[in-house]
């Protein structure tokens, strides 16, 4: 009876270590497959993945790259929560001042250099009357740099706009010029309800508000912008099969003729 007991507990140690090993077996086989299956992605499968999605106005870059990357784009793009709130305060008062209060340019102007000149003039002969001693006024010079750079980068726009207006109108591309043409009749319309203060407020606001909203957001906006993307060109196919394509076969007809 002895010598069954121990036969029957040897059996069963056994086949619980024959289970252990099997499942040690079990595992390293996966975890193996599972390795050769992450090494089968190579970099270029995951450039190309990349590739594949779908970006915003076809962006490759962060949005702050997008923006310039410097400090405009930190000031849009909130990395600095006083400065874009000081920034957004200051361009709300002086629309209100403006807007509101129906107050003029010129007048403001005015009215700041004599409240600055009245409080300096009055400083300076109080000093001199405390400390028998004139103060020491900062001597205030403005770089040249910031202004070179500015004016460089609006030349570069400038230029790029006479160039995009020159191949429109030179006939090449249709697409584009209706896309501009479209562009205008929307602004022209938007102008007619607002002036250019509160137009030129309303983008200002439009800056500091979309751009960080879409960068927090954009694994959300990027799907949607690529099904409305997808639906335009599907219309546009539609709209160049009806029109455009009559449009061209008319104007070769009276060429030829």
């Amino acid at each position: 009876m002895a010598e069954h007991g121990e036969s029957a507990d040897a059996k069963a140690e056994q086949s619980l270590m024959e289970k252990i090993s099997e499942k040690i077996h079990h595992e390293s086989s996966s975890s193996s497959s599972s390795d050769s299956e992450t090494e089968k992605v190579t970099p270029a499968e995951e450039e190309t993945v990349k590739e594949k999605v779908f970006r915003l106005f076809g962006r490759e870059r962060p949005v702050h790259h997008v923006l310039g990357g410097g400090k405009p784009a930190d000031v849009f793009l909130w990395r600095n929560k006083k400065v874009s709130a000081g920034v957004l305060g200051g361009a709300t008062a002086i629309w209100v001042l403006f807007e509101l209060v129906e107050y003029h340019l010129l007048a403001l102007i005015c009215h700041i250099l004599i409240g600055v000149l009245a409080v300096l003039f009055l400083w300076s002969n109080a000093h001199t009357i405390i400390y028998k001693s004139p103060p020491s006024m900062p001597e205030v010079k403005l770089p040249e740099e910031p202004f070179l750079q500015v004016a460089s980068d609006l030349r570069h726009q400038l230029n790029w706009a006479f160039a995009l207006i020159h191949n429109i109108a030179s006939g090449k591309e249709l697409k584009k010029f209706l896309m501009v043409i479209a562009g205008l009749w929307v602004l022209s319309i938007i102008g007619s309800w607002c002036n250019f203060l509160t137009l030129f407020y309303i983008t200002f606001v439009l800056l500091h508000t979309v751009p960080v909203l879409y960068e927090k957001y954009e694994h959300k906006v990027d799907p949607l912008a690529e099904k409305a993307t997808i639906e335009m060109k599907k219309q546009y196919g539609v709209f160049d099969a009806k029109v455009l394509t009559k449009v061209r076969e008319t104007v070769l007809k009276n060429k030829r003729s």
